[in-house]
């Protein structure tokens, strides 16, 4: 048996020392609990174990609740195979616990360090959980954010793929190669700094209001709209659009009538979205009144 329990807890030691635990959810022991661990642990009971506790280790209980959370945090089926390595790797990280400690490894400055980290991640969490109070979400909010779309949109839309660079020189020199047919997403992934370039420019679906105007334009800049919905399909701009310091190259994939998406096909998807800017719009204010009230100092 003995041989057996040193095998298993070998294979456990390994998997703790150099992958993810199954019981990484499982909580830590409080101080209180250590204490009355370690006063357990100073006269090793013999005999059978009290109820509730599934093992020893030099006077220490494992608690059937801690097996039963590991079993929880694991995901896994609920099989005695499961229990037996759970239980083993609960009686293997109390015995690191117990070395690391003779050995004064809790006094060790990376240990200390790492602590207070922890220790400040979850004391902020905690607070910002309290004090961040996102305006919530109606109905009529995601409906109307729902028609504010539909207003934006024009009766075409577009597939189209960009090539966007630093310096009009290289422009370019794109635009010749392209004359010359060169392919356009090859060239993308060589040169283009701009989104999607490792899938060769591409760029999603997106339709305007024609003429275009100025903040209906799908957060894209005015002058880039205006010079694609100028191009036919399977063109590319004859010349770079400049935007904001870079020279973008756009080409027309593909064009259709735009496909409106029903409201219930899309509602979850815009309450989700109008959540996520209640929660960043709450965070601001949280941060604004912090920095407001607090004396900041910076080289």
């Amino acid at each position: 048996m003995g041989q057996r329990l040193g095998a298993g807890l070998l294979v456990v030691a390994l998997g703790m020392a150099f992958g993810p635990l199954a019981h990484a959810a499982v909580k830590s022991k409080s101080r209180k609990e250590h204490a009355a661990s370690e006063a357990a642990a100073a006269e090793p009971a013999s005999g059978p174990l009290p109820a509730g506790v599934i093992a020893s280790v030099n006077g220490v209980p494992i608690m059937q609740t801690q097996l039963d959370a590991a079993v929880q945090a694991s995901h896994a089926p609920d099989t005695p195979a499961l229990r037996t390595n759970l239980k083993n790797q609960l009686i293997a990280r109390e015995l690191f616990r117990q070395a690391a400690e003779q050995q004064h490894y809790d006094e060790h400055p990376d240990v200390v360090a790492a602590i207070d980290q922890a220790k400040t991640a979850l004391v902020v969490q905690a607070y910002l959980r309290d004090q961040i109070k996102p305006a919530p979400v109606s109905d009529d909010d995601v409906k109307a954010q729902y028609d504010r779309i539909l207003a934006t949109l024009g009766t075409n839309e577009y597939k189209p793929s960009a090539i966007a660079v630093k310096d009009s020189d290289t422009a370019g020199k794109i635009l010749v190669q392209l004359r010359k047919g060169a392919d356009f997403a090859t060239l993308a992934k060589q040169y283009s700094q701009g989104p999607n370039a490792a899938q060769g420019g591409s760029l999603n679906w997106i339709s305007f209001k024609t003429p275009i105007q100025a903040g209906n334009t799908q957060n894209w800049p005015q002058p880039l709209a205006e010079a694609l919905v100028k191009l036919p399909q399977g063109a590319v701009s004859s010349e770079p659009v400049e935007v904001n310091g870079s020279y973008w190259i756009l080409r027309v994939d593909q064009e259709r009538p735009t496909q409106i998406p029903q409201f219930d096909q899309i509602k979850d998807t815009l309450r989700r979205q109008l959540e996520q800017v209640a929660l960043q719009k709450a965070t601001a204010q949280v941060v604004l009144n912090l920095v407001r009230n607090a004396h900041i100092q910076q080289q």
